[in-house]
């Protein structure tokens, strides 16, 4: 048994009043206005009391109710102290009831007395509460010892099951509060990974293609400066101009992925290698992929060929989209000899949007990037969970 138990309160959680039903609510209402009215018409009628005696039985009664009444707000709130003399009081209460000749109030107290304190005290105040007051029923009791063993027998394994049924719901409210929390948890993470996310693909396009226009920009202006012929500064300007509508297709595109919008990662691929010239096939049955891998693919591809591009112009380039169990692999690959190992760097696309940016997108998802020669010439593999 752990430590403590004997002197461990029980759930406070299942003792809340929203931790029942509304209907559970309202049968323990109800239940004890009638249990209150009943004790009041059998203790007042019948013509046992008159005058003076009339009097004190009322206010007694009425005593006993606050009494009772305070016992199991003290009780609830679990206040060793205040519950321990309230219940005292009402043990009190209930001899002076049975002394009184109020017989049913005397018997209720003690029965309530002995149930809530099972229900709602430590187990070692409990048992003694309990025996009190079951023992002082069982004493003055006139019925036969069957009928005594039976009501106390029945009241005690009432009050056991009671106190079961809270300790199961404050156990599911305990579970569920942490449900809550967690999910809240994995929200707050999903709108941070969703941020990171975001702030990655506007770095990608925008870093890449603001650079670009940097650089042209730069260059007409210190054509301008220096009185080189205008045709070379137009061929600048136009250049800058072609890389601010790559840079604003490419934000639209990712924009249109963060938002679930693209094409299938299949069908983009058709695309961009028919723009740029480039061989394509897939291996395996084609499937929707997740919004990160197929990002991933997408950038990859991009720029894979785009590298193709600057430092293989003209090179045999094809492209392989493989579908695999549980993995997706896209392989980019020129076919042309020579070309330089230094042309091939990963850094050499400039700041977090060459491969060195698409290895690291790629090892953010639990994936792989390989570059590097291969057969004469350059591949790019790039594998992610699918």
């Amino acid at each position: 048994m752990a430590e403590g138990y004997w002197t461990r309160w029980p759930s406070r959680e299942g003792l809340r009043d929203d931790a029942g039903s509304r209907p559970r609510r309202l049968l323990t209402v109800l239940g004890r206005l009638v249990v209150l009215v009943s004790v009041c018409w059998g203790t007042l009628s019948g013509g046992r009391y008159a005058g003076w005696a009339l009097v004190v039985a009322v206010a007694g009664l009425g005593a006993a109710v606050v009494l009772a009444a305070g016992y199991l707000h003290a009780s609830w709130e679990q206040r060793a102290t205040r519950s321990y003399l309230l219940a005292a009081g009402v043990f009190t209460a209930a001899w002076l009831a049975d002394r009184g000749q109020a017989y049913l109030l005397s018997d209720v107290l003690w029965y309530g007395l002995a149930v809530t304190a099972v229900v709602r005290l430590p187990p070692w105040p409990a048992l003694l509460t309990a025996g009190a007051a079951l023992g002082s029923y069982a004493s003055v009791s006139w019925a036969s010892w069957l009928s005594i063993t039976a009501t106390v027998g029945g009241l005690l394994l009432l009050g056991y099951l009671l106190r079961l049924d809270i300790e199961a719901r404050g156990t599911a409210r305990r579970l569920l509060d942490q449900e809550r929390a967690a999910r809240a948890a994995e929200a707050e993470s999903a709108a941070l990974a969703e941020r990171a996310r975001i702030a990655r693909e506007i770095h990608d396009v925008l870093a890449h293609s603001l650079s670009a226009q940097l650089v042209h920009l730069e260059a007409a202006r210190l054509m301008l400066d220096s009185g080189t012929d205008r045709e070379q500064v137009r061929e600048r300007v136009v250049a800058a101009r072609r890389m601010a509508q790559d840079g604003l297709a490419e934000t639209r595109q990712a924009l249109s992925a963060l938002r679930g919008e693209f094409t299938p990662v299949g069908e983009y691929l058709v695309e961009l290698t028919g723009v740029e010239r480039a061989g394509f096939g897939v291996v395996g049955t084609p499937r929707p992929l997740a919004a990160e891998a197929g990002l991933a693919v997408r950038r990859t591809a991009q720029e894979a060929l785009t590298n193709v591009r600057k430092h293989a112009p003209g090179a045999r380039c094809t492209v392989e989209l493989r579908y695999l169990a549980d993995e997706v692999e896209l392989e980019v690959r020129d076919r042309r000899a020579g070309r330089s190992e230094a042309s091939g760097d990963l850094a050499a696309s400039g700041g977090g949007y060459g491969l060195l940016g698409m290895r690291e997108r790629a090892e953010l998802l639990g994936g792989t990037l390989l570059a590097g020669p291969h057969e004469g010439g350059w591949r790019v593999l790039l594998r992610v969970p699918a």
